[in-house]
């Protein structure tokens, strides 16, 4: 894609005014806003980490209004069950005849809201695996397919709070993003406040349709990415691999597993879906920097060493940029 089409444009302008009504409906989180329109266009799912009681179901059933796909919320709690989620084999009566048919779970939508994932059991936590990498489940040896699109947003409370349990690495790779939902600032505080206790309406009309969204996430593959920016998200991939040779001196004292090479793949892909919503045909470098932090931050494993001192991904960041920098000058 050398330049923007006409048609490509008018869809974008129905993501515009997407963003702008899901931005009234949920005050004070448009970064979190736009880095989820970002996700959704490159195709992946996105896991939403933050305190109770700051929009995170009220922005995704808002999101798919506005997108025109069928909402599906599962309340994750510890005695669910995996049929509870995928659905399961229920014996029908036939004239007689006794048969089994397949009762399809909530997953079973375009886009699914997995609230509260790290409440469940890692049983059923593991449920989603085929789900979310295969689109499809399987019940009784038989492989269902789910609908197309297929979005799952989970929401996740932070790991010290009490009655969770930590996603396991493998679940956590199948989120394209992990997005941090922050406590508004005073003054959208207020605006929240006003909005939520009096008896105006939100604005709840489809912008989109799934035949929109399909075709913007096709768009998004279509975007150019240069060769010195494919290799420095690869080159940066690897520096977050402590046990390689030429490693920062950080990195092998805090890292214990780097990231694969699906959060290369996270981040070009939201980088290319980051330039297309912002009109371009090609990526910059900015688009790249703008995907790391939710790329990798869930994908890189950390030692004791590092909680201990407080480090975290977005702080070892930069030193990998830089070192990636090094390695293609």
């Amino acid at each position: 894609m050398t330049t923007i089409p006409d048609g490509t444009r008018r869809l974008l302008e129905k993501v515009g005014s997407l963003r702008e009504q899901l931005r009234r409906v949920v005050i004070g989180q448009d970064a979190l806003i736009d880095d989820l329109l970002t996700a959704l266009l490159a195709g992946g799912h996105v896991l939403l980490e933050g305190l109770p009681g700051l929009g995170k179901t009220l922005l995704v059933r808002s999101l798919a209004q506005g997108l025109g796909l069928q909402f599906a919320r599962i309340q994750f709690t510890p005695d669910l069950m995996p049929s509870d989620v995928t659905g399961t084999q229920v014996l029908d009566d036939d004239g007689g005849r006794r048969t089994f048919r397949f009762q399809p779970g909530p997953l079973f939508a375009g886009l699914v809201l997995a609230d509260e994932i790290n409440r469940a059991s890692p049983k059923t936590q593991s449920a989603l695996l085929e789900a979310m990498q295969e689109h499809s489940v399987t019940v009784a040896g038989t492989t269902h397919k789910l609908p197309r699109p297929f979005h799952v947003v989970a929401t996740q409370n932070p790991i010290e709070l009490e009655g969770t349990f930590p996603l396991p690495e493998a679940q956590l790779d199948r989120f394209l993003f992990r997005l941090q939902v922050r406590t508004p600032d005073a003054e959208a505080m207020v605006r929240i406040l006003a909005a939520t206790t009096s008896d105006d309406r939100f604005d709840d009309r489809t912008h989109l349709d799934q035949h929109d969204l399909a075709e913007l996430q096709s768009l998004v593959r279509q975007v150019l990415c240069g060769s010195h920016l494919l290799r420095f998200a690869a080159e940066l991939v690897l520096a977050s691999h402590g046990d390689r040779p030429g490693a920062e001196e950080t990195t092998r004292r805090y890292v214990r597993y780097g990231a694969s090479a699906r959060a290369g793949q996270a981040i070009i892909l939201g980088a290319k879906a980051r330039a297309l919503l912002a009109g371009r045909p090609a990526v910059v470098r900015e688009d790249i920097d703008a995907c790391l932090d939710p790329a990798l931050a869930h994908r890189v494993m950390l030692r004791f060493e590092a909680e201990a001192d407080g480090v975290t991904v977005t702080d070892l960041l930069p030193a990998w940029a830089k070192f990636a920098q090094r390695r293609i000058d």
